[in-house]
């Protein structure tokens, strides 16, 4: 898989690439690019950003800006690379980062994640450059390079070599598995500290028992009730 993040900040992702589920994927013949925006500016002074029409605080990251990137790193209009790579714009406006949408761009060859800043996107990127729009909650951030980070750790993550063991991927929160539930509770060494004990079927060396203890939990994560107990 191949995913370029369009930043006005490319050296915060260098932190990010050396994490070990990225440097997994990487090594496993993934690559992640991050540019900036300003290499590809065609405005003067490495100028992105203009005033709001209408008025108001605050900038807006130009539509010419972000098509004249597009179009020198992948060497056509930006209209052309639609149906070849999915290039998501990050808003709070857009649909809700979640397991299911992680998996189907984990399916994609190539995405191109667009990072907004100041007051976000002239609305035409989202518009028309973008295939997609995504959020990864509904609150605001400074911009879009963490909700990138996020995006691109919740994709690599599901792709070949990323996790030490290929299972973990599978059975986990949110997971197909678990019916789309949180994971259940995981408990290790000691088995009492300050009398707090690990449940006892979790001990009792029972495997059909512990894999029906585990489905009740997700379960009961899922429907919003709250920590349970062992077995009867």
């Amino acid at each position: 898989m191949e995913i370029d993040v369009l930043t006005l900040f490319p050296e915060w992702f260098s932190w990010f690439a050396a994490q070990r589920p990225i440097a997994n994927a990487l090594a496993a013949g993934s690559a992640l690019r991050a540019v900036s925006y300003r290499d590809y500016t065609p405005l003067a002074g490495g100028q992105v950003d203009d005033t709001p029409f209408g008025g108001g605080p605050g900038m807006v990251l130009r539509v010419d800006v972000v098509d004249a990137a597009l179009r020198s790193l992948y060497g056509r209009d930006a209209l052309e690379l639609h149906g070849q790579r999915r290039i998501v714009a990050l808003t709070p406006s857009g649909r809700l980062l979640d397991d299911a949408l992680a998996s189907e761009l984990a399916g994609e060859r190539a995405i191109t994640l667009l990072s907004g800043r100041y007051e976000g996107f002239d609305e035409r990127v989202i518009d028309h450059l973008a295939t997609d729009a995504v959020s990864i909650g509904r609150y605001v951030l400074a911009g879009g390079e963490l909700a990138a980070m996020v995006v691109c750790d919740a994709v690599m993550r599901k792709l070949p070599g990323a996790l030490g063991d290929c299972r973990s991927a599978i059975e986990e929160s949110f997971s197909p598995v678990l019916g789309g539930a949180p994971e259940y509770p995981h408990y290790t060494r000691p088995a009492s500290y300050r009398g707090w004990s690990v449940p006892d079927v979790l001990v009792s060396g029972h495997h059909e028992q512990i894999r029906a203890w585990r489905a009740a939990q997700s379960a009961q994560r899922g429907s919003g009730g709250g920590p349970g107990g062992s077995l009867p």
